[in-house]
């Protein structure tokens, strides 16, 4: 559907999504309130948690001895009230927020931040210090259970009303802009956004975004009528856009006098929240990016807490590794593990381990079956499903990623990391263009992006993409997160083969 005269944009949207709009704003309220009322309860189990922990005499007893300070249930109902107000004040209730979960773990440990804050040194100033074991304890139970409550809210509402949960978003910008953020979109769903419709400055490359089903409404003439005609509660600006910095005030204008989020994104792609800053200036607001953390103290913290657990793993799997390398030896032969040269930092060769997981001399069969390379089309990577070299223990031990059990060896000698782009072969980084070699500027992991998204089952493209999204955003946030979604990945198998 492609509406080329802007004038009658708004007529036509509405007819076509009669209704839309009120039905949007009523299902969001209702979100809303769900939202909330998990958040009340969140933050009963905490205040009842403290209760308990106080009957019990496991914080030295009563809140406050009798007749001294404030009164239990005025702290209580006090507490509950103003950890609601700072959800409130962090914007957890804005009605485009609910399903973006990755700035709802933001926000919710900034209001854990700020409550202890404000709440410590007024308990000091005004000698109420009987208060702050119970703010010891009912801030984190607080805090955790409130980000639970909002994933089992997100988590339910999508069951019981899909097509409204996520925010309908009108985009706007360029055709090939629009077409870049609308993949992105779908592929993160920690946006909360649900792609509705498009204008676009090009109409001639409408057939770009309609390729995707996603209808293109018009220009930019009237994106505010269109956004409003769509049912739409969120505009979605793609960057570089052809509009002035006038043109695209008066927009927000319109858009704020429709109760519309005005949401841009960025020209640069694929930059974590963490990395960006908002730095005021008399001239208006700069973006600030901060440059990728490749060396100094985090690093250096990293490659030590590497080693330790890799340590640690190593001697707790240690008989099973044992148990795994008679089972190798015993059924096929050939050695236990298997050696093979990888590229590690900086282009930098070194030896990675691995259990053995196909029969003897499989390197000298590959031309054999060269052909059914899965990513022969779009990349240098050799895959196959039921490869033919894999022996039985060996395909047990690819579904279980036991087999990559002895690169521990690999984090020790400092090789490798636990957690890092995929090590690449030689004949791999061999092809490999200026950007790619980015991947190379930090050691290569155990697991990675790349492994919690699919493995093998992954494009060349977006193995790439996501080795340079780790490399350019890497924290110790990221890798816990990483670590935490690793074990899901192995337990399902998904693309380990």
């Amino acid at each position: 559907m492609v509406l080329a005269d802007s004038a009658t944009v708004e007529t036509a949207v509405m007819a076509a999504f009669p209704g839309v709009q009120r039905r949007q704003l009523r299902s969001t309220g209702r979100n809303l309130l769900v939202a909330f009322l998990g958040d009340v309860l969140a933050v009963t189990i905490a205040i009842t948690t403290v209760v308990l922990f106080m009957a019990a005499d496991l914080m030295g007893g009563a809140f406050v001895a009798p007749g001294e300070g404030v009164p239990p249930a005025y702290s209580v109902t006090g507490f509950a009230l103003f950890w609601l107000a700072l959800l409130a004040s962090c914007r957890m209730y804005d009605r485009w927020f609910l399903e973006n979960r990755t700035g709802m773990i933001y926000r919710t440990l900034r209001a854990a931040v700020v409550a202890v804050a404000v709440v410590a040194p007024v308990c000091v100033l005004f000698d109420m210090l009987y208060l702050l074991k119970p703010l010891i304890v009912a801030v984190p139970v607080a805090t955790v259970l409130t980000i639970a409550g909002r994933y089992a809210t997100v988590a339910m509402l999508s069951t019981l009303q899909r097509e409204y949960v996520r925010q309908r978003t009108l985009l706007v910008g360029g055709a090939d802009s629009v077409v870049g953020l609308l993949t992105a979109l779908r592929r993160d769903r920690s946006y909360g956004l649900r792609v509705a419709g498009a204008c676009i400055t090009d109409l001639d490359d409408a057939r770009k975004i309609t390729a995707h089903s996603i209808p293109v409404y018009g220009d930019l003439k009237d994106v505010a009528g269109t956004a409003l005609g769509a049912g739409c509660t969120a505009v979605l600006v793609a960057l570089p856009l052809e509009l002035d910095p006038y043109a695209m005030r008066r927009l927000a204008w319109e858009l704020s006098d429709n109760e519309i989020e005005l949401l841009v994104a960025p020209a640069l792609p694929e930059v974590a929240p963490e990395r960006v800053a908002v730095l005021p200036s008399g001239g208006g607001p700069l973006l600030h990016v901060r440059a990728p953390i490749l060396t100094g103290p985090q690093r250096a913290i990293k490659n030590a807490l590497d080693r330790l657990m890799a340590t640690l793993l190593l001697i707790l799997a240690g008989p099973f590794m044992l148990v795994m390398a008679i089972m190798i030896r015993t059924t096929t032969p050939g050695p236990a593990l298997f050696r093979q040269t990888r590229v590690g930092t900086r282009g930098k060769e070194f030896t990675c381990y691995k259990f053995r997981t196909m029969v003897k001399d499989a390197d000298k069969k590959r031309d054999e079956i060269e052909h059914l390379n899965q990513h022969g089309a779009d990349g240098v990577l050799f895959k196959m499903k039921r490869d033919p070299r894999v022996t039985k223990v060996g395909a047990i031990l690819r579904r279980t990623s036991l087999d990559e059990l002895p690169q521990l060896l690999n984090v020790i000698n400092g090789t490798m990391s636990m957690v890092g782009p995929r090590p690449p072969l030689p004949r791999e980084v061999a092809g490999y263009d200026d950007d790619v070699r980015r991947r190379l500027l930090v050691k290569p992991g155990m697991t990675g992006l790349w492994q919690v998204s699919g493995r093998s089952e992954l494009s060349w493209q977006e193995s790439v993409r996501l080795d340079l999204n780790y490399v350019d955003n890497w924290s110790p946030l990221l890798d816990l997160r990483i670590l935490a979604r690793t074990a899901t990945a192995v337990i399902r198998g998904t693309g380990a083969y």
